[in-house]
């Protein structure tokens, strides 16, 4: 039996150098970045209102207001746009490669206040067992009019409690109460690896290091690193590496060998299981 491993990513910001909106859609609207995110936010601080759902509403908004449709394939041609840190296409199969050459089975997931239909648009979608991100309700005629998922920092804590009981199913709220001994859930907190970039990321970083399992900090400019330095400090993150996926990257070689203890650690738990006392 090989044990599983999970590996979740925050994706803005993490796997991608900016929030995926910035790749195309801002600017199909009429839009530019600074002049999107101050509108959302000046709604968000005006309601007093989730700055997610205010997000997505203002997409809705900008979208119809300038005839552009609003159809999931249309979301997901914007994802096709958005760009990905070095290494990021062929990150998936060399740490698949590795965990498989050790005796370990990878799965992937994606844990993101981004849109899901994008993040399906997007050229490493295929990589993930599961995709826990916002998205659309979609009418009849296959036309988004309403939220249908909105994460934020704390509701992204769900979706690690669903990975860690193997429920893929958002809407499943039964299971996930449900109690379920550690020894049966299909990947204990100690068999995971959470990436992320920023203070959304804090309360799943820090929930996965305080269970056992392995946060690291994903940075690329001197301002992130400051805040992945300062995660360091306050003990919230086990590492902070720069967001280079590739071979020969700092990320590389401190997964591997994270994967290295958590399959010495299973093999440990496997003879301690199975040790007996003798009868004299």
């Amino acid at each position: 039996m090989k044990p599983t491993v999970a590996l979740i990513y925050d994706f803005d910001g993490t796997l991608s150098p900016k929030n995926m909106q910035e790749f195309g859609f801002i600017e199909a609207i009429g839009k530019n970045t600074e002049d999107f995110w101050m509108k959302t936010q000046n709604l968000s601080k005006q309601n007093d209102a989730s700055g997610v759902l205010c997000y997505m509403y203002y997409m809705l908004q900008t979208a119809k207001a300038n005839d552009i449709s609003l159809k999931r394939e249309s979301f997901k041609k914007f994802g096709a746009k958005v760009e990905l840190y070095k290494g990021v296409k062929e990150w998936f199969s060399l740490i698949n490669e590795y965990g498989n050459s050790i005796g370990l089975t990878i799965k992937h997931y994606i844990n993101s206040s981004g849109l899901k239909e994008m993040i399906e648009g997007t050229t490493i979608a295929h990589e993930f067992e599961n995709i826990y991100a916002c998205s659309y309700l979609y009418d009849v005629d296959g036309i988004a009019y309403w939220p249908a998922v909105a994460v934020d920092y704390t509701t992204k804590t769900q979706f690690i409690f669903k990975i860690n009981k193997g429920i893929s199913e958002v809407a499943d709220n039964k299971r996930i109460n449900d109690f379920t001994p550690e020894s049966a859930r299909p990947v204990p907190f100690s068999r995971m690896i959470y990436f992320g970039d920023g203070e959304t990321d804090i309360p799943c970083m820090k929930l996965v290091k305080l269970n056992g399992g392995h946060s690291i900090a994903v940075y690329r400019n001197d301002d992130k690193k400051s805040l992945a330095q300062k995660l360091i400090d306050e003990d919230r993150v086990n590492f902070a590496c720069e967001a280079d996926y590739s071979k020969d990257s700092d990320i590389y070689s401190t997964v591997k060998k994270v994967l290295n203890k958590i399959k010495s650690d299973w093999e440990i738990e496997q003879i301690e299981a199975r040790k007996q006392v003798k009868s004299i």
